[in-house]
């Protein structure tokens, strides 16, 4: 049986399993969102990340046991050092703008990427890709809008996060083609957490129990998210769970307008529609040509 017949043939459970990780991610937005300003973005990152590094502990052995080349290691430091720059413009966006817009926005890393690999992986950008890219600009264009509000410094952050989580991207396909998938990922948190912390003590401020609870609480959510959406890859390609990400935009409206009393704005919802289905085109493109997939799931950027 080949790979594609198994997809074919659990495509409800893929849906399933991208469903809950969409719920887990706007959990993890929910709950920075929720702790509020009182601690700088550069503590909570790091915070959130030291919290995580407990679930590495399962990862040791095969990372003592990974021999890496000097160029992997600086390959690993760069990658985990542009890393933690974006997870700070991401901590920081979260508390300037609204669920919604934070979310849309996001939506953006699958296409810098796509720019990326043509700059950097040879990727060939045809006519087709490149209108799906500037469609996708449009809709940042239109969640924006500069001229008729204002554009806020969080705005600003979140657009400059989602090319940082972009670059990001392309350095662990060239690592993933070379290191085992668990290493890659653990060596993120790792460098990440490192990365972080001269900029969180710089900055520091005692957080109080709750704050630390709440840190864990995101950092559970989005090592389960990273699970479920693994999942959900293993059940169904991902031409039928891409689609699934945009409920994450749904749910986050709906979050901000029913806990945070943030205004419902149909044009961010417009905008992130249109980003996400330009993602979904080149998504789709990939798997018809059958070609090695570049473009990664919304979800794979976040934090």
């Amino acid at each position: 049986m080949t790979a594609t017949t198994q997809f074919s043939a659990r495509p409800l459970a893929g849906v399933f399993w991208m469903l809950l990780t969409g719920v887990f991610f706007v959990a993890v937005t929910a709950l920075v969102k929720f702790m509020g300003p009182r601690v700088p973005p550069a503590e909570a990152a790091f915070l959130r990340y030291l919290l995580g590094l407990v679930f590495l502990l399962p990862m040791l052995r095969p990372i003592l046991n990974t021999h890496l080349t000097k160029r992997q290691w600086g390959l690993f430091s760069l990658r985990g050092l542009l890393h933690a720059g974006g997870v700070m413009l991401w901590f920081f966006s979260m508390t300037q703008i609204p669920l919604a817009e934070v979310t849309a926005m996001n939506y953006l890393s699958p296409v810098y990427v796509t720019i990326l690999a043509a700059l950097f992986l040879g990727e060939k950008l045809a006519a087709r890709r490149i209108a799906a890219v500037l469609i996708a600009l449009v809709g940042a264009a239109i969640i924006l809008r500069p001229g008729f509000r204002e554009v806020s410094p969080g705005h600003i952050a979140m657009f400059f996060a989602a090319m940082v989580f972009g670059g990001s991207y392309i350095l662990a396909k060239v690592l993933a083609d070379e290191v085992n998938a668990a290493v890659v990922v653990s060596m993120l948190s790792i460098w990440v957490t490192v990365g972080l912390a001269p900029f969180a003590w710089a900055v520091w401020v005692t957080p109080t129990w709750t704050e630390i609870g709440i840190l864990f609480g995101v950092a559970c959510f989005a090592t389960a998210g990273h699970y479920t959406m693994t999942l959900a890859f293993a059940a169904a390609p991902m031409t039928v769970t891409q689609p699934v990400t945009f409920l994450q935009l749904v749910w986050a409206t709906a979050l901000g307008a029913i806990v945070f009393n943030e205004a419902v704005d149909v044009w961010v919802v417009f905008g992130g529609s249109l980003i996400l289905g330009s993602v979904t085109f080149i998504t789709w493109r990939e798997a018809v040509l059958k070609r090695r997939a570049i473009t990664p799931p919304t979800p794979a950027t976040k934090v």
